[in-house]
């Protein structure tokens, strides 16, 4: 199957460079569109300072636009977005397909000093963690914003819901990149599945320091090892997920087949 990741930064309110890259997609075969986080919106600092219903509006635009994109070129795609609903602000994931859009508040938030983002959205804390899932075809791919790669029980979950590929849009900055490329081999190689990381470019910057958000975008196959990447500009990669490819890796390895053994997936 087919997938394209789109590197931006935050989109104008113009959908004309949206469609574009869509339709670009889409001609190229592609079934599935992913985009960074903070790319619907403002980056998460912005955010702070903007007036809560312009937030609102900026996203219900774009929430409109995908709705729309999806239908006319049936497609399905998958954003990070910010949701305002009775006067608190989410942070979320949807997936936009052509006949219903799903959303989902994201589990763990940022939550340090210069990057508060737990502090500022009401997204609730509880015992039970979920992961965004879907079919299509022929594969079951799990949805996780960019934080929660560091948490074992996201992936405990992608793991019972036995993931072929995992969708990561991400914000990554400061020189993260060599940890980022680690944590998502492992875990790509240990789960024996296929991550598509889409990260955000841009930059902000405040009295503290300067964020430099450097794309990279990369498809890491179900051997743990990258295949395909973007630098540090605006642009587009298409993938190819195997099924094939997928079947062998896991065949050699077992390791599905130890948990499933055991009764843990």
């Amino acid at each position: 199957m087919k997938i394209a990741a789109l590197q931006l930064q935050t989109l104008p309110l113009s959908n004309k460079k949206l469609k574009s890259y869509i339709a670009h997609a889409k001609d190229k075969g592609a079934n599935l569109v992913v985009l960074g986080e903070y790319v619907l919106n403002n980056f998460f600092k912005e955010l702070t300072y903007m007036p809560k219903n312009m937030i609102a509006i900026q996203s219900k635009h774009k929430i409109e636009a995908l709705e729309a994109l999806s239908r006319e070129y049936d497609i399905n795609i998958v954003s990070p977005i910010v949701i305002v609903s009775n006067d608190k602000i989410y942070k979320s994931i949807a997936i936009f397909s052509p006949t219903q859009t799903e959303f989902k508040s994201q589990e763990f938030l940022i939550n340090y000093d210069h990057w508060d983002e737990e502090s500022f959205f009401d997204n609730e804390p509880h015992d039970k963690v979920t992961v965004m899932h879907f079919s299509l075809n022929g594969l079951n791919i799990s949805v996780i914003n960019g934080f929660e790669i560091h948490f074992d029980h996201i992936w405990i979950e992608i793991a019972k819901n036995n993931s072929d590929l995992v969708l990561v849009p991400s914000a990554s900055t400061f020189g993260s990149n060599q940890r980022w490329n680690e944590i998502l081999k492992t875990r790509a190689f240990i789960n024996n599945l296929y991550i598509l990381r889409a990260n955000r470019i841009g930059s902000y910057e405040d009295k503290e320091s300067f964020w430099n958000f450097y794309g990279e975008t990369y498809l890491i196959n179900p051997d743990g090892f990258i295949e395909e990447t973007l630098e540090s500009t605006e642009d587009i990669l298409i993938v190819d997920v195997d099924i094939k490819e997928l079947q062998q890796t896991n065949r050699n390895w077992k390791f599905r087949e130890y948990l499933k053994k055991r009764g843990l997936v």
